[in-house]
């Protein structure tokens, strides 16, 4: 059930609502009003402490950097123990035989745009967990301290790594500036895989960022996490902002981020597959 008491939050003249699908830790619904619907996500201010502001602000920054379409942020807030985040609502469209091109060329565009540093303005979260952003000057600083030590460090404290397994994440962290090619630093959706993006009647859009400033090559190497994404994306992609050499090769060590978050939050397989992506590398 939606409450009442957040219903009057939105500020609309809601005539009916439904439940939609929204993730593993919010409800969503579709709001109906006089011949208009919106998309409202709600979940727990308590346990994730500004979570909707921290995503329309991310929301907001991919508006102003991006040409692929964002949905558009209409309110966010929160009500005692409850937040929401009101959106536009997105019927889905039919892919067009251009889908694929604008989207790969969309994206490139974004990372075209050197940004001034490698993290963001605040942390933010990448799914449930809280993602540090503390900005940095390099990549390799940047990837190493904010990014796979603690996480390792977390998988390690909970007996899903070996001190072997620690000190290779270890080893990897002290040769990333000789794996990664340097490159400035891009705005990054951050967690674009195959369900955070849609063909909307407006065209290839994107949702549920976890934005960062960062390597551009981690948005591609999450878009082949889970499924991959058509051939053409990455076609048009090299297009418009020519990857460098090997890319191909580096994806395992750009989803170690996404996999020992997921390690993190469920365990299982996603430790012994970033053990495996270490190993590799060191």
């Amino acid at each position: 059930m939606l409450s009442e008491k957040i219903i009057k939050a939105t500020g609309l003249p809601v005539e009916r609502y439904t439940r939609v699908g929204g993730g593993d830790i919010n409800n969503a619904f579709c709001i109906f009003t006089a011949g208009k619907k919106y998309f409202l996500k709600v979940n727990s201010a308590s346990q994730y402490p500004k979570m909707f502001e921290k995503e329309a602000s991310g929301l907001k920054a991919l508006s102003e950097n991006c040409n692929l379409h964002i949905p558009q942020v209409i309110k966010n807030g929160e009500v005692e123990d409850e937040q929401f985040l009101l959106l536009e609502w997105l019927d889905n469209g039919a892919k067009n035989k251009n889908f694929w091109e604008e989207f790969g060329s969309g994206l490139a565009k974004l990372h075209l745009k050197k940004q001034g540093f490698f993290g963001w303005k605040e942390n933010n979260f990448i799914g449930s967990l809280v993602q540090v952003n503390e900005q940095k000057n390099s990549w390799a600083e940047f990837y190493a301290q904010q990014r796979i030590l603690p996480l390792a460090k977390q998988v390690f404290e909970a007996n899903m790594f070996t001190a072997k397994e620690m000190k290779n994440a270890e080893l990897l962290c002290s040769a990333i500036d000789q794996l990664f090619p340097r490159e400035h630093p891009s705005l990054l959706h951050g967690d674009l895989w195959s369900g955070n993006f849609m063909c909307s009647t407006k065209g290839p859009t994107i949702f549920d960022p976890a934005v960062y400033c960062g390597h551009r090559e981690m948005d591609l190497g999450m878009s082949k996490l889970f499924g991959g994404f058509d051939n053409e994306f990455y076609e048009a992609y090299d297009h418009t902002y020519p990857l460098e050499k090997d890319w191909q090769k580096r994806i395992p060590l750009t989803q170690l981020y996404p996999l020992l978050v997921h390690a993190v939050l469920f365990g299982g397989g996603y430790a012994s597959s970033a053990a495996n992506i270490m190993r590799s590398f060191t």
